[in-house]
């Protein structure tokens, strides 16, 4: 029978955070009021945004093709942390930042559009969507964090931050290796063989 990975919920998380730091388990995260935990579930949830934001394979969509409502405006989703045109570099005819919930023209000073656009999004999804080597890296940051303002203990705080480097180094490993990149940066939809030094044996 094969092994089944389960990915973290908030309480495991919660409970992994609570462990670092030298603190009990709980069963539970509903009805809480002890202020320890919630400033721990605060952490979690700051870490877990400030992480997605950087914007990784499994939450990052490249060239939606989105029209704009009847008022003309491109009204900003609410699980967006970012909503950009895609391929702003080399497009300078159109600037977008988010102002108001829409997006903002700063070419044309103007909220509304006519145009549909490619949007390029990044989405945050909840902490259970997460891939488990992310998710280790929220909590092991959230953990360094906690240690840093619920325990002063300077040596724990060294030792959690290098568990927080190694996490962070197999999350990027994970994300290089689901994202397929290469140097070349081919597009999606395209189809490409890098040569493969093994195949020379074969002539």
């Amino acid at each position: 029978m094969a092994s089944q990975i389960s990915t973290d919920t908030e309480l495991s998380a919660v409970n992994s955070i609570l462990g670092a730091i030298g603190q009990s388990p709980i069963t539970s995260l509903v009805g809480q009021q002890n202020p320890e935990i919630e400033i721990i579930q605060n952490l979690l949830d700051e870490v877990n945004k400030d992480v997605q934001s950087e914007g990784w394979h499994f939450n990052t969509e490249y060239k939606i093709k989105t029209s704009p409502d009847s008022n003309g405006h491109f009204v900003v989703p609410a699980d967006a942390i970012a909503y950009d045109v895609n391929d702003g570099q080399a497009d300078r005819f159109v600037d977008v930042v988010r102002r108001d919930g829409k997006l903002y023209d700063l070419v044309h000073q103007s909220d509304v559009f006519t145009n549909d656009l490619l949007l390029d999004k990044i989405t945050l999804v909840a902490f259970t969507d997460v891939p488990p080597p992310i998710q280790r890296y929220i909590i092991a940051r959230a953990s360094r964090r906690a240690a840093t303002q619920l325990v002063s203990n300077r040596e724990l705080v060294q030792l959690l931050q290098i568990n927080e480097i190694q996490t962070k180094a197999s999350a990027l490993e994970y994300d290089c290796q689901q994202g397929d990149a290469n140097f070349m940066g081919w597009p999606n939809e395209s189809s490409y063989r890098a040569y493969q030094p093994y195949k020379a044996l074969i002539r």
